[in-house]
């Protein structure tokens, strides 16, 4: 798994999961730029992710459901603040109901996505949520928000080990 790291810094209000790949940072980038991609990792694996709009600009909305185990479905959306191609992304993180309306009993984070090469054959990917309160913070963590992230993640070794070989 390439997941090397997840930590919780309660005085900041984040919760920084940092992964390396054997892959370029362009490859790494698609995994956030294509939207079938995405729903491939985007979730615990027994939460698939349906992605149902991927607008990967600023100002742009992404929106997405996830299914559990019994078919219930979790929509959730992201607003698009900024996309440096292949490098960074940022979005607001929320919560909706089936018609896409935010939540407004949830709270949200903001996510901040980095893709750095580490050397010629290594891509560290950084992923900081940022929540608006300790209380935000202790409502996410406490649903698994950490360890759904963890096993997320975990889900794209395979995509791009697919994509390097092919």
């Amino acid at each position: 798994m390439t997941v090397t790291d997840v930590v919780r810094d309660r005085a900041n209000r984040t919760l920084t999961l940092t992964a390396e790949y054997p892959a370029a940072p362009e490859q790494v980038w698609q995994l956030w730029a294509d939207p079938r991609l995405l729903e491939r990792w985007w979730g615990p694996p027994s939460y698939p992710a349906t992605v149902v709009e991927h607008d990967l600009r600023p100002g742009g909305r992404v929106a997405y459901f996830m299914t559990s185990p019994e078919g219930e479905r979790y929509h959730g959306y992201w607003v698009v603040e900024a996309v440096d191609s292949a490098r960074a992304l940022e979005f607001e993180d929320g919560f909706a109901d089936a018609d896409g309306t935010p939540s407004d009993t949830m709270p949200t984070s903001r996510s901040l996505v980095r893709i750095e090469a580490v050397d010629a054959r290594t891509t560290r990917m950084t992923i900081t949520a940022v929540f608006p309160s300790e209380e935000a913070m202790d409502q996410l963590i406490q649903m698994g928000m950490d360890e759904g992230l963890r096993l997320a993640v975990g889900q794209t070794d395979e995509i791009l080990r697919e994509r390097v070989d092919a």
